[in-house]
């Protein structure tokens, strides 16, 4: 459960950041990172946090989502809605099975409770989640969203998927940097053309939500290949 990590984008009300950290800890999660909180640490976040202040404690705040999320291999980001363009979308059970077959750090991460994730924030990460809900009212309170998904984790924990190989995975950082060079190299040949309106960065994005996890190795190799294709076309 250590590897699972909690990060709310933006929260504006300390009383959902310390809300959201009891729902984590009677699930039996602890890592909890906020990305430029409103307003922390606050009184109402210890208020409602009741038992959970050594959450809140140990809480890290981070200044961007991409710095937040850097050292994890998959990152899984909730939305009541939906987006026309996004990575592979997940139903939250199916979402919390993925996490658990991980063998690395994972984060669930959480939007603004007004606004939710923007775009960009959304293509930040792999998956795309939904939390069933009605069809006449689907907003969730955050800290009831984080209560789902902390026990819909919770219930994979129980019956852990046995391991396979060991290679090291990508993290997204290694993920962002495989994306920054396929821009290059598009942009390069030309193949990407600045103003065109073209949803190639998107597309790539979801090709590569669909691999259920990358490895470092394979991510090299790709990224090995565009540097050798960009070094021939500038005749280096």
């Amino acid at each position: 459960m250590e590897r699972i990590r909690i990060v709310l984008c933006r929260p504006s009300h300390p009383g959902n950041i310390g809300a959201a950290a009891r729902a984590m800890k009677a699930m039996g999660l602890s890592d909890l990172r906020l990305v430029a909180p409103e307003r922390f640490p606050a009184p109402e976040a210890e208020w409602m946090a009741t038992h959970a202040g050594d959450v809140l404690r140990q809480a890290k705040i981070h200044s961007s989502l991409q710095e937040a999320i850097k050292d994890c291999v998959a990152a899984f980001a909730l939305s009541a809605r939906p987006r026309e363009w996004s990575p592979q979308v997940l139903d939250v059970r199916a979402a919390a099975a993925r996490a658990m077959e991980l063998a690395n750090d994972v984060a669930f991460v959480f939007g603004n409770e007004m606004a939710g994730l923007t775009n960009e924030e959304m293509f930040a990460c792999q998956f795309l989640v939904h939390i069933p809900t009605s069809s006449e009212f689907s907003s969730l309170n955050l800290a009831q969203a984080v209560q789902v998904v902390a026990y819909e984790i919770q219930m994979h924990s129980a019956n852990p998927v046995p391991a396979g190989r060991s290679e090291k995975l990508a993290t997204v950082e290694d993920i962002e940097g495989l994306y920054a060079h396929l821009e290059e190299a598009a942009l390069d040949s030309e193949f990407l053309v600045p103003g065109s309106g073209s949803r190639l960065r998107e597309r790539w994005r979801r090709l590569f939500s669909r691999v259920p996890a990358l490895e470092r190795e394979e991510v090299n190799i790709l990224r090995g290949l565009l540097r050798a294709l960009l070094a021939k076309r500038s005749g280096k």
